[in-house]
């Protein structure tokens, strides 16, 4: 009994494998550039994790053309002639039909130049410098917000609840960080917000304070900071040391969007404000489902950049099964036409204001309250109301 029992179990087994063979007789590879080392290798690794669970969702459902999706990932270390390189190889060797990824506006930059180049689809996720989509090309979608928009919910906010008359303007002197500003300070003029000062920095700089020593000098309303996650937790913590008082302390998104921004600032982070692209707190279809299982399985929630790379795949997905075929012109047309509701919300690419397959994505502002990234504006999207105004640092516990 027990050996008919053992050989019904493995012939179950093995019609088992048959069937999943047979599902996936091909695999469709996908190499991802990213940086997974160096500066910003915690919005890689966030992206990593996050294109990895999609990968795995997109498979348990019959993959893609019933193909499976197969992932590898290639360092690119936030350096945009490493990321250049490794686009090239996988064009030119692996003739990988699209490329999706990268992380700063610089190496995506250097990705978007490369795949015009050659001909090839090139989906990006989470880089926000305007030029990039600004250049005529037809081969690169941008699936993010761009630099000139992030803000549009603070500034709604800052309007309808701070109305401030002067904003300091901080930001690194990356793509990312001279778009955000520039960004800003047309914002600002819009509503007449006077700029009293607007300086860039060096990335991973250590000491802010001559820098912050100016900002306090000058009294802004409002102090108005681009930076990524070690740039803005330190600006912070040192505007705490110097004690600069403002009616708002406010990010551009990027660093001050991610829960390491929390983690490393502090106390010296609450009820500083920020730009994002998403939250989890979102309505969107599979939202709450991949936050909840992204903080299940990591310990955090994600922040927008997870979100995207995510939600990516299936814009993929999605292009590819429309597809007529898998030429890189069938994909870039099928790219074109994407008109798809994610997890990261919708994703239509349009050309408009001067970009090209550019996607116009709502933006949304958090707040730090008691330690944890609250959605509070726009208010129909709010997990928490929004904390205003802030105390004082000398009002301050600790």
């Amino acid at each position: 009994m027990r050996l008919v029992l053992v050989k019904t179990v493995l012939a179950a087994l093995c019609i088992s494998t048959l069937l999943v063979t047979a599902v996936f007789a091909e695999d469709f590879s996908l190499t991802i550039p990213l940086p997974l080392t160096g500066k910003q290798a915690k919005f890689g690794e966030m992206m990593k994790r996050s294109y990895e669970m999609a990968a795995e969702e997109i498979n348990a459902k019959g993959g893609i053309k019933k193909k499976r999706l197969l992932l590898s990932f290639e360092d690119s270390g936030a350096k945009p002639e490493t990321a250049r390189a490794i686009v090239e190889k996988l064009i030119d060797t692996k003739k990988q039909p699209i490329i999706v990824g990268e992380y700063t506006s610089a190496c995506a930059k250097a990705v978007a130049a490369v795949a015009e180049e050659r001909k090839t689809p090139y989906l990006i996720v989470a880089s926000a410098d305007d030029d990039i989509t600004r250049q005529n090309y037809k081969y690169v979608f941008r699936q993010n917000q761009v630099n000139a928009h992030y803000a549009d919910s603070i500034m709604d906010f800052l309007q309808k609840i701070v109305k401030p008359k002067t904003v300091a303007i901080l930001f690194e002197s990356s793509a990312f960080g001279t778009s955000g500003a520039e960004a800003m300070e047309k914002d600002a003029q819009k509503i007449g917000m006077k700029v009293l000062l607007k300086e860039k920095y060096e990335a991973g700089s250590v000491d802010f304070k001559p820098l912050l020593s100016k900002v306090k000098a000058a009294q802004p309303d409002v102090i108005y900071m681009v930076s990524y996650v070690m740039d803005a937790s330190l600006l912070m913590k040192q505007i705490k040391e110097l004690r600069i008082d403002a009616k708002l302390f406010a990010g551009g998104a990027a660093g001050f969007a991610i829960p390491e921004f929390i983690d490393n600032a502090k106390d010296a982070a609450e009820y500083a404000i920020t730009a994002t692209l998403w939250t989890p707190q979102l309505k969107y279809p599979g939202a709450k489902e991949y936050a909840d299982k992204y903080k299940k399985k990591y310990g955090d929630f994600p922040s927008y950049h997870g979100a995207s790379a995510y939600s990516a795949l299936f814009v993929m997905k999605d292009a590819l099964e429309r597809a007529k075929d898998w030429s890189t012109d069938g994909i870039r047309t099928a790219m074109k036409a994407t008109n798809l509701t994610t997890a990261f919300g919708p994703v239509k690419f349009q050309d408009k204001e001067g970009y090209q397959n550019q996607n116009f994505a709502d933006t949304y502002v958090l707040q730090v309250i008691k330690e944890e990234h609250e959605t509070i504006w726009p208010e129909r999207y709010a997990s928490k109301k929004y904390i205003y105004p802030i105390p004082t640092w000398r009002n301050r516990k600790g």
